[in-house]
């Protein structure tokens, strides 16, 4: 499900495979894993990097996994959230090299990260909520307003349902940068890491800064209406 890599100071965790990375249980707990793993063992300044294999980077939650059974969104819910919550208290600056498609949740996933750098020649960024009729969640209004600046790009984005592409991504103050193919992304992502490791930062300060400007974000992680809402209303449903 994914791969975990060190270059001297720098930690590269690989979404394996060619498929679309959906963020089910199953690879959600395996990055999560990865996650506790990196904390464990960095002692020294570090950084962690987040790619993928194939065309996606990820396509958002697994909703034909989640469709038979609606606990199944709070459980995906609640693992991205936990997810979301550990790369925010991470001690260490976080990058996502966005080498292809990512989507709702995977956007989502990408934008945790302290970085999104992507590749121009192929692959979007795409929150789909409004073309497949989903509410958006307020934990994921929180983290977007926490990114993006511009209320138009947010607006494009939430609103929209716009499949950015990277140069645009840019342009509007969603991502860090853009690169003309998945291996020079990578590579990017590498050159910052490396910068940012040589400023030597104290991984507790700056784990904890981080949490005190996302402090709205780390709140509003602690509840999803919308799988609550949803849930609740499958109960009284099947109760009539």
């Amino acid at each position: 499900m994914c791969t975990l890599e060190k270059q001297g100071n720098i930690y590269i965790l690989t979404l394996t495979g060619d498929n679309e990375h959906r963020l089910n249980p199953t690879l959600l707990d395996s990055i999560t894993a990865v996650i506790h793993r990196i904390r464990s063992e960095a002692t020294t300044s570090s950084a962690l990097i987040t790619t993928a294999h194939g065309k996606f980077f990820s396509n958002g939650y697994d909703l034909a996994w989640a469709q038979s059974d609606p606990k199944r969104h709070i459980i995906m819910s609640s693992k991205l959230r936990s997810l979301v919550r550990d790369l925010i208290s991470l001690p260490m600056p976080t990058i996502a090299a966005v080498t292809g498609h990512a989507s709702a949740g995977g956007f989502i996933f990408a934008q945790a990260h302290d970085y999104v750098l992507m590749r121009k020649d192929r692959g979007f960024i795409y929150m789909s909520e409004m073309d497949i009729r989903l509410v958006v969640p307020n934990w994921f209004v929180k983290l977007l307003k926490s990114k993006i600046e511009s209320p138009a790009g947010l607006r494009d984005v939430l609103l929209r349902a716009e499949k950015v592409t990277a140069e645009t991504a840019v342009a509007k103050g969603i991502i860090y940068s853009a690169y003309d193919s998945a291996a020079e992304t990578v590579k990017a992502a590498v050159r910052l890491g490396d910068e940012l490791v040589m400023r030597n930062w104290d991984g507790h300060v700056y784990a904890c800064n981080r949490k005190v400007l996302f402090a709205d974000v780390l709140h509003a992680l602690d509840f999803d209406e919308t799988v609550e809402d949803v849930a609740a209303a499958n109960i009284v449903s099947s109760r009539l």
